[in-house]
């Protein structure tokens, strides 16, 4: 089962939900790095269960526990084993789900895959394995804020019908911003909207899905390779490897298929204050034939509803017999506000491995847009 990401930042998660514990080993970090481990707590703390009643009840304090990589405060070169113990668990939930398939979910692909599968929790199906990737994407979020200034911003921009109509000048400006807001939709007459239809539908024992879009600020020209490696070609494969992820778009996506070229294209032009090339429009969303081109990265992803829901389903067992079920358990009415940091966290850890890489293959593009004041044995 295919469990590792990344060339150079190689992340290797490993877990299920109602295991000991969930974790990643990260590989490929230098030596002499401070490490972040107050920061990398606090993204684990944003996408934890447990924080409202907008999310599942299940009660988890996801602390993190350096197991080895650090020494003195510091990345020592070798692999870092971060890890996350599952405390608040109830296996009996899942008892019926032991033999009948929920719709939707992972259940009956991983028994006809592997004929032997964890069905407490979903076990590696379930969104605790994204613990692993929050954490390493922690360290790889401070490595590019520091090095390359950039920023990566995500919110939820809709839910169900409900769209957030947010446009480019009202781009939230952090993610604290973002966090003000239960459903982390950053417009409060649309959160409110949102947060109604999501406890309407938990009452009823159903689910809605939305959409999450993101922006990476300060995103230099350069990362990215042509044909099977570029850059919006790894992140569509990262976000869609998040449980519930359905559709991927960057710029433009499927609304540029509607325009002309002469409207869609996106005009050069030399920036008068700084002396760069940027862009008029940006329906490229920052990305062209596979590689940054300075711009705003913009990027929008689909999530669909959460599977299991306590409404009756007809559904078939193992036995291949038809069958009802009304799931137990512990589930998100809506994905969406758990998502954004899980979001977040996939994107810089493309953009982290992109970076290492761009920085091996061409020192002269390093020299040129580091921070080289912020880099260790340099």
């Amino acid at each position: 089962m295919p469990s590792t990401w990344g060339k150079i930042f190689k992340v290797s998660t490993y877990g299920e939900s109602h295991g000991v514990s969930v974790g990643v080993v990260v590989e490929g970090v230098p030596a002499g790095l401070p490490f972040p481990e107050e920061e990398i707590q606090k993204d684990l703390t944003r996408r934890r269960p447990g924080q409202n009643d907008l999310t599942t009840p299940r009660d988890e304090e996801d602390k993190v526990v350096v197991e080895s990589g650090v020494f003195q405060g510091k990345t020592t070169g070798s692999p870092i084993l971060l890890k996350v113990n599952n405390k608040n668990t109830i296996g009996s939930d899942y008892d019926e789900m032991a033999h009948i398939f929920r719709p939707s979910h992972a259940d009956y692909t991983y028994s006809e895959k592997y004929g032997h599968r964890a069905h407490v929790g979903g076990g590696r199906s379930s969104v605790r394995e994204t613990i692993g990737r929050v954490a390493a994407a922690g360290l790889a979020r401070v490595i590019l804020e520091r090095e390359l200034g950039i920023q990566t911003i995500a919110w939820v921009d809709s839910v169900g019908g409900i769209d957030s109509l947010i446009s480019e000048s009202e781009y939230p400006v952090s993610r604290d911003f973002v966090d003000q807001f239960p459903t982390r939709c950053p417009k409060k007459t649309t959160n409110d909207e949102m947060e109604t239809l999501i406890r309407k539908l938990r009452d009823e024992g159903d689910s809605v899905g939305g959409t999450v879009k993101a922006i990476v600020k300060n995103l230099p020209p350069g990362l990215g390779d042509p044909v099977y490696d570029k850059l919006d070609a790894d992140l569509a494969k990262a976000l869609l490897s998040i449980s519930a992820c359905k559709g991927f778009e960057v710029g433009s996506g499927f609304g540029g298929t509607r325009q002309t070229g002469s409207v869609h294209n996106d005009e050069f032009y030399i920036e008068e204050k700084t002396g760069k090339v940027k862009t008029r429009t940006n329906n490229s969303g920052g990305i062209q034939g596979g590689i940054s081109n300075g711009m705003d990265l913009v990027i929008r992803a689909a999530f669909k509803p959460t599977s299991t829901i306590k409404k009756e389903q007809k559904t078939v067992d193992d036995k291949n017999k038809e069958t009802i079920l009304q799931a137990k358990g512990r589930h998100d009415p809506c994905v969406l506000p758990r998502a954004i940091p899980i979001v977040e966290a996939v994107i810089n850890l493309v953009l982290v491995d992109a970076y290492f890489y761009q920085r091996a293959l061409q020192p002269k593009w390093f020299l040129k847009y580091a921070n080289l004041d912020s880099i260790p044995n340099q």
